[in-house]
């Protein structure tokens, strides 16, 4: 096993630091109000409050690039969460939203996508600090574990909240930083 040297470390993490700083949406724009890409996803469990939050984002004039599913059908929730990750990091969309049972497995698939935060949040509280202190570029809901009222409160509540500055954007800088380093 070779080792890596501090000096190597320094040199990989500044590198990754530069490329997270250039890679970031800056967080005075996310948080004004107007419209923002809205990348929305599903399996069969979360179907149903998708297509509420769907109509919710739209109502407030956001754009929304439905990643499907577009049914009760039987799928497998990692696919979906995938497909909307990839729109958050390509930046075709500012940030995503992913609904199945408990948010818990869309979430884990979702964070091995490069450049994806993704946060299961089930409160107003959970949503706040996934953005404020951890920049969250993702947010999962778990249909199963709220209803509907609460997932749009959820939506509305992280939708809105900036990004936080200063030690918070140090601490997201290593987060981020971790993706660089060897296994």
């Amino acid at each position: 096993m070779n080792k890596i040297s501090d000096s190597e470390i320094q040199g990989i993490v500044e590198r990754v630091l530069d490329r997270v700083q250039t890679a970031l949406p800056s967080g005075p724009n996310l948080a004004k109000k107007g419209h923002k890409t809205v990348a929305l996803g599903a399996d069969h469990g979360g179907y149903e409050m998708k297509e509420i939050i769907k109509q919710h984002l739209e109502a407030q004039g956001h754009s929304v690039v439905d990643c499907g599913t577009h049914s009760k059908e039987s799928v497998d929730y990692p696919d979906f969460a995938e497909l909307v990750a990839r729109k958050v990091a390509s930046k075709e969309a500012c940030c995503g939203i992913i609904v199945d049972g408990t948010g818990i497995g869309s979430c884990m698939a979702a964070n091995k996508v490069r450049g994806v935060r993704a946060a299961m949040c089930y409160d107003y509280a959970t949503a706040v600090n996934s953005r404020d202190h951890n920049h969250g570029n993702v947010l999962t809901l778990g249909a199963g574990l709220i209803g509907a009222a609460l997932a749009k409160q959820i939506v509305d509540a992280w939708m809105s909240t900036p990004y936080g500055e200063g030690r918070h954007a140090d601490r997201v800088n290593k987060i981020m930083a971790i993706e660089a380093r060897p296994a």
